[in-house]
């Protein structure tokens, strides 16, 4: 991978193509069906300042080989706000080039100068790769993940 080094930055509009490829591919690895649409409105999101949502990306030779998605959240049961990391990505061509351990860094960097109280995320039980690297930067917590269907009344 040579000695090229990673830079972490807020995502630009320019980066538009670069991000949403990198977006499709991390879709791609959860399993995600392939929609453009999803994609679209997520880039949206991030570059409409009225919504929480926001992106940084990590640049190697000039071009943008990750991305982490992420917003803050409310914390009753501490009176704190945090931010959440809904999405990490970095190409698999560089994988083990610093991008991601680099990403993570800048959100640490970022929630410490907001005041942030915690960064938190979840990844797939299964994701060995992603988690030997989280193992290392967080502590894996206690708390399982559920998902409830919205009905109507």
């Amino acid at each position: 991978m040579g000695d090229a080094t990673v830079t972490v930055r807020a995502v630009e509009a320019t980066d538009e193509a670069a991000w949403k490829a990198l977006y499709r591919g991390y879709r791609d690895f959860y399993r995600l069906d392939p929609d453009d649409a999803v994609v679209d409105r997520v880039w949206a999101w991030i570059q409409d300042a009225t919504t929480v949502v926001e992106g940084i990306v990590a640049e190697r030779d000039g071009q943008l080989v990750g991305l982490a998605n992420h917003r803050a959240f409310h914390r009753p049961s501490t009176g704190t706000i945090g931010t959440y990391l809904d999405d990490l990505f970095v190409d698999p061509s560089v994988r083990r080039s610093g991008a991601a351990t680099a990403l993570l860094a800048r959100l640490r960097e970022d929630a410490a100068a907001q005041g942030r109280s915690v960064v938190r995320w979840i990844t797939a039980s299964d994701n060995a790769d992603a988690r030997s690297l989280y193992d290392r930067e967080a502590a894996e917590t206690r708390w399982v993940t559920y998902d409830m269907a919205p009905t109507p009344r």
